[in-house]
């Protein structure tokens, strides 16, 4: 079943100094019941913009949300549904707790809302602190309690409701590395336990990859591919997801002859195959522990070690290839010293056209809405 429905949803702003801005331009997509769906994607793409009109704190300028079966904002009709009455659980980047209420009244605050007796409001916060670790601390302030036991405040309190839909906009990004890494895993096991749907905003790809089944990639508020982790990380359908995804190493080419050419070195090809549908100018993009580095006998693209840099779990070389310097990524047990000969070769890499500075300058602008 599918529990989220967007329909042609679209968001226009105006602004006094960047005029007017489509921050969401007709989104098209559904969330299945108890599933971990992200939105990803650079500041200013769209992603917390469509968390804010699923909850119902935007509306639309066009289109249709649907919620568990039933519409909750439909533009056409004027219907809005109040976020109140949506049944959404929510947890946000500030944590957004009450001060000067104690831990109990904190995870209560919705259920005195919504009115429930004494009896039921005991029993659903004591269950809900009991599953994200805060039994015992009822009666302390958030004042007392460090960042990682603030969060799971709101998190307590945002399934104490015990709501269908969770959506989680950075919820995170506040809290040190380590605490990170403890808190994705257990998100993940309050959903196992509980069976909602979650919408997760991001900006952090890694956090994303790690809980999500589906992960919807956004770009100057259009989406640009939506699939598993696995799918996007190994076929994107774009240089901008390829380069938003996990590191690339990305190589200006020109098709000529029948061969393919590094820019700025027409005499020495790739031998890599081309695509039938291959303009004359394109990018070649590989990931930097994907391009086969060895030695100067090798079948590969000759040229030289123009820098290595030891990582604790990796080397990394930077080699030129023609008027560029591709990044490379090898086990430390490759081992090569600056100036020394090499060859490199592409294998499996994909295509994609070259971009204008267009679509860059766009993205500045966004940052600043």
């Amino acid at each position: 079943m599918d529990q989220i429905i967007l329909k042609n949803v679209t968001k226009r702003f105006t602004t006094k100094t960047l005029g007017d801005i489509v921050a969401v331009d007709n989104f098209n997509l559904s969330v299945h019941e108890g599933e971990c769906f992200s939105f990803l994607g650079p500041s200013g793409c769209g992603k917390s913009t469509t968390l804010r009109m699923i909850a119902g704190f935007e509306d639309l300028s066009e289109g249709e949300i649907d919620l568990c079966g039933r519409p909750v904002s439909v533009k056409a009709e004027n219907l809005y549904v109040p976020p109140e009455d949506r049944g959404l659980g929510m947890v946000f980047q500030s944590f957004a707790v009450w001060p000067h209420m104690n831990v109990f009244e904190n995870v209560a605050f919705p259920l005195r809302i919504q009115k429930l007796n004494r009896t039921d409001i005991e029993q659903r916060v004591k269950e809900a602190m009991a599953h994200t670790n805060l039994t015992g601390l009822e009666k302390a302030y958030p004042s007392d309690l460090s960042g990682g036991q603030q969060q799971r405040i709101a998190l307590a309190r945002a399934i104490v409701t015990r709501p269908k839909v969770m959506l989680l906009d950075e919820p995170l990004s506040n809290l040190d590395p380590k605490l990170r890494e403890s808190m994705r895993f257990e998100i993940k096991e309050l959903q196992r336990k509980f069976n909602f749907t979650i919408i997760f905003v991001t900006h952090d790809q890694s956090e994303a990859m790690a809980i999500s089944d589906r992960m919807m990639v956004c770009d100057m508020g259009k989406i640009m591919q939506i699939d598993t982790p696995e799918n996007l990380y190994n076929r994107p359908n774009s240089r901008f997801v390829h380069s938003f995804l996990g590191e690339s190493t990305f190589l200006n080419v020109i098709v000529k002859d029948g061969g393919v050419y590094a820019e700025g070195d027409l005499t020495h090809p790739l031998g890599i195959g081309i695509p039938k549908d291959a303009d004359e100018a394109m990018i070649v993009a590989t990931r930097p522990n994907s391009v086969e580095l060895a030695g100067a006998d090798g079948s590969g693209y000759l040229t030289h070690i123009e820098k290595r840099i030891f990582l604790t779990d990796r080397t990394e070389y930077l080699v030129p290839v023609g008027n560029q310097t591709v990044k490379i990524q090898t086990p430390h047990r490759v081992s090569f010293s600056e100036g020394d000969a090499c060859s490199v070769r592409f294998i499996s890499p994909m295509w994609y056209p070259r971009e204008d500075d267009a679509a860059e300058k766009e993205r500045q602008r966004r940052l600043l809405i």
